[in-house]
């Protein structure tokens, strides 16, 4: 059952806002960036040409980003998800799931294959993922990194869309994955 869900909840997120065209303060998802608010559309011209670009002020760690705006969908500009979706996210945490052991550098491959896609379903179980690992054996550096990247991408778009600030949202993301982890650890004693 939670497949058919993922793969529903999947293909809304993807299809969210294609073919569309963004305007000033609408809140958008820019994948390996997070979500952010359209705050113009400057004309530019960089080397030699003259181009239409977003310009994108992430909540996060106070960052500006600038997109062309014709290459927004290409790059995997979309809406920020609708409520049903943050509520599968915050699910997500409630979920261990004893991963096979592989080389880190293996995991690490495929969790920025996950974070390339800009699901934030994806991108959930990647700091899941390696939240469960980090206490269990301890991460490398880069997963470390990745771990990092990839909550802070995730809380920029929960933030934007479940109007609730940044601490706030870390600490349901925390609590969750805290009590998804005492119960397993509970278990196996």
């Amino acid at each position: 059952m939670r497949e058919i869900l993922y793969s529903f909840f999947s293909f809304v997120i993807n299809t969210i806002g294609a073919d569309k065209m963004f305007k000033v303060g609408d809140n958008i998802f820019y994948p390996l960036h997070g979500a952010g608010t359209i705050e113009s559309i400057e004309e530019k011209k960089i080397l030699g040409e003259k181009r239409k670009y977003y310009v994108i002020k992430m909540p996060v760690g106070d960052v500006k980003v600038m997109v062309p705006t014709e290459n927004a969908e290409n790059v995997g500009v979309r809406n920020l998800v609708n409520h049903s979706v943050v509520d599968e996210v915050f699910k997500t945490f409630e979920v261990y799931e004893d991963e096979e052991e592989v080389s880190w550098s293996k995991r690490y491959r495929d969790n920025m294959e996950r974070m390339k896609t800009g699901n934030i379903l994806d991108i959930a179980e990647v700091v899941r993922t390696l939240t469960f690992k980090q206490k269990e054996k301890g991460l490398s550096t880069g997963e470390k990194k990745m771990l990092t990247n990839a909550k802070q991408i995730l809380v920029s778009e929960l933030v934007l869309t479940d109007n609730k600030d940044k601490e706030q949202i870390e600490q349901i993301i925390d609590s969750k994955i805290q009590e998804t982890y005492d119960k397993k650890m509970e278990e196996l004693l």
